[in-house]
């Protein structure tokens, strides 16, 4: 089994966090968000999987070697491949063609799920998706009696559908879908200026391929500061209590459960929790955190936190209740 991951953006709607963090390395409870999905989707597959591919902008050396480490600690082969235009998603995929063969997953690092992801091995396709009460923004599938979809329609103005595309595919023959993506390449084929996986799609499902769907439980979105923080709490929430390392710091300072709180961060005369997160090596003193992510690296004094988002290695001493700091920042009010 593969997993081959598009992550070329590096998400707008999240700066200044994204000015220098790609955002699929912003940390979700301690661990970044594309490092979550692989492992999640690892652990739901009963086959090894045996390679991951990532296909990123141009994020740097540290970056490439980041995501390799990823790979490797699921004990599978990392590919590193680059996009260097955003042309679309089916150009997105074909990037990482040398390895597009066999049983693969296909997962877009935008957002987050909880779902079962065991599933049967011998189908043509899976398309995960979910139901929302309004399809009109996303791309939907169609059913028939024998739950094979149909058909794909991208952002329907009239209701068709209310099972939402959420960005994550199983197919059997991978090298199948290599060929539909090539042909759309070779001979120009776009949909309102970029190659489209769904044209892909079409085209195998013509060919007499056939795609089921299988829904997720919960799609967590992290496209904005707000969503980012919401998905933080809700992994705390699943795990339901304190991930502090042993090496924490505590003087005259409490913790309320959940959070996650890294290695070598320091608290004194501070409360901190619920549901935030503190990147490795940071230092909190008299101020009080809830519902918030503290990156690594990072000093607070005199704070008063809710709602917050602070980026690495970022002084920071005020009273500001809701605010959003990116990398490398000093603040003081």
């Amino acid at each position: 089994m593969k997993i081959i991951i598009p992550m070329a953006g590096r998400g707008s709607r999240l700066r200044p966090h994204t000015l220098t963090t790609p955002k699929p390395l912003i940390p979700i409870a301690g661990k970044p968000m594309v490092q979550r999905l692989v492992e999640d989707l690892s652990a739901g597959i009963s086959e090894k999987v045996t390679d991951i591919a990532f296909i990123i902008g141009d994020f740097g050396k540290q970056v490439e070697a980041d995501l390799l480490d990823v790979a490797k600690s699921l004990g599978a082969k990392g590919h590193i491949f680059h996009q260097t235009a955003p042309l679309g998603t089916a150009h997105a995929i074909l990037c990482a063609e040398t390895v597009l063969d066999g049983k693969c997953i296909i997962a877009f690092s935008d957002t987050l799920f909880r779902a079962n992801f065991n599933f049967n091995l011998e189908e043509d396709g899976i398309i995960w998706v979910q139901k929302v009460e309004d399809p009109r923004a996303f791309g939907v599938v169609k059913t028939d009696d024998d739950g094979v979809i149909t058909d794909f329609v991208e952002k329907p103005e009239t209701f068709v559908s209310d099972m939402a595309i959420v960005g994550i595919y199983y197919f059997k023959k991978a090298e199948d879908l290599k060929r539909e993506l090539r042909y759309l390449l070779d001979n120009d084929i776009k949909e309102k200026g970029e190659y489209q996986l769904t044209n892909g799609l079409e085209a195998l499902k013509a060919q007499g391929f056939k795609f089921k769907p299988a829904f997720i439980e919960e799609w967590l979105d992290c496209g904005n500061k707000q969503a980012v923080l919401h998905t933080n709490t809700r992994f705390l929430e699943f795990k339901k209590e304190n991930m502090v390392s042993d090496d924490v710091v505590l003087e005259n300072a409490v913790i309320i459960p959940p959070c996650y709180i890294g290695t070598k961060v320091r608290l004194k005369n501070s409360v901190v929790g619920p549901f935030v997160s503190i990147g490795n090596n940071s230092e909190v003193s008299h101020s009080v955190i809830q519902r918030s992510l503290v990156q690594g690296d990072t000093k607070i004094e005199n704070a008063n936190l809710d709602n917050s988002m602070i980026g690495k290695l970022v002084n920071y001493e005020g009273s500001a209740a809701d605010i959003s700091i990116g990398d490398f920042s000093a603040y003081k009010s």
